[in-house]
Parts: structure tokens; sequence; C-alpha cells
């Protein structure tokens, strides 16, 4: 009997409290948001739904983001700042090359994400100070204001279509109500069926790097043309 009272005593012992919650801060809740993009993409991420993930309501988002669209802004200079820059001392084509590959490497990381980076100004702390790296880097290629400002256009318009093409586009974009059978394809568009072996994800970094070879070859062209046409004492 007495083993019997000692059971029941333990039994109401009171059991250990629950480890509180991690503060709410900055860098917690844009962990969450990309975490809830991830999950059910942008078109559906709201502060209500990352309240519910992070167990408090959304009017406590708004201690730390006035509105969604700075925790929005937020995101984009976490993704832009997780781009690694080259170390210096790199050829400067090497250098562009190296953030080209930098960037790509950044959007698959946050490929639900990407879309809204995509089209986003880049006007936040992070956007302009990589802009600005960027361009400075490809003026090193090709010394001249204007053809360094065209190259970095024209490299942005790569990177940018090439990115989404990869994270949102070809492969996993809409397709139609009734699409062609791969039967059909290949009965009509025997051009189209012998490429499309090629057009799979393993295929996706060789495409990449055909393309970018291809810029830099201009890039890096166009620099030779102006150092060549500059007088001996501006080389």
């Amino acid at each position: 009997m007495g083993s019997a009272v000692l059971r029941r005593a333990s039994s109401r012992r009171p059991r250990p409290a629950a480890s509180p919650a991690p503060a709410l801060s900055p860098e917690r809740i844009i962990d969450a948001a990309f975490a809830v993009v991830a999950e059910v993409g942008l078109g559906a991420f709201s502060t209500r739904r990352l309240g519910e993930r992070l167990g408090c309501e959304a009017m406590s988002i708004y201690h730390h983001f006035p509105s969604k669209q700075h925790l929005l802004d937020a995101m984009v200079d976490r993704a832009l700042g997780s781009i690694e820059l080259p170390a210096a001392g790199r050829r400067p084509a090497e250098r562009v090359r190296a953030l080209a590959r930098a960037y790509r490497k950044m959007a698959m990381r946050h490929a639900a994400f990407y879309p809204y980076l995509a089209v986003h100004r880049l006007n936040t702390p992070r956007g302009v100070a990589l802009l600005d790296h960027v361009i400075e880097a490809v003026g090193e290629v090709v010394p001249d204001a204007e053809g360094a400002a065209r190259h970095f256009r024209a490299l942005g318009y790569y990177l940018t279509g090439a990115a989404l093409d990869e994270t949102a586009g070809y492969a996993r974009g809409p397709s139609a109500a009734e699409p062609v059978s791969d039967a059909d394809v290949a009965a009509h568009c025997p051009h189209l069926a012998k490429a499309a072996a090629y057009f799979s994800e393993s295929h996706w970094a060789a495409t990449f790097e055909l393309g970018l070879e291809a810029l830099m070859a201009r890039m890096e062209a166009d620099g030779r043309r102006l150092r060549n046409a500059a007088p001996r004492g501006r080389r």
C-alpha cells in the first residue's frame, strides 16, 4: 500500500513547463518568411500564414517590419547578401564570371522567392551596393562608361532570364489546357523532339555556361578594342 501511495504522489508531481518559444526577431521572421514562401508560394504568402508558423499574431510581426513590403524588402536584402562575392585579385573577366555564377546559385537557393526578386528594382541598401559592385567589375573589363553600362544591362538581362527560367519558367510554368502529346511532337516537330533531350535540368548548367561565355567573349573583345584604341598615355 505504501508503494501505491508513493506512485500516486509521484504521478501528481507538476510536469516541467514547456520551453518558451524563441523571442521574435527580424532574423527569425525572415527565416520563417522564406520557409512559408517555399511551402505555399508567393501568391499565398501572407503575414497571417507567417504568424501561424511563428506562433504569434500577425500584428506582432509589424513591431519589426512596418508593412509586408518592408518584410519583402528585407527578404530581398537577405537573398542578395547570400551572394558570394569573388575574392580580390582575380582577373577582371574571371571576377564577372564568378559574380554571374554566384547570382545564379542565389536564385536557385531561393527559387520560390526569386520571381519577386527578379522584378524588384533593387533599390534597397544591399541592392544598390550589389549593383554598384557589379558595374565596377564590368567596368574593369570594359573601360568605358557607356560600354560598361550596356554590358552590365546585357548581363542583367541574361542572368534574370536564365534564373527565372530555371526557378519558375519553362519546366515549372503553366501548361496548356490540352498539351500536345509527346507522340505528336515527335511526329510533327522533329527538330523540337530532338532538342528536347537537352532541355532537362541536368543540362541547365552547361546551357548557362554557353550563354555566359557568349556574353563574356563580346565583353572581353570590346575591352580589348577600347584599350587598343586609347592613346598610349591613357592605357
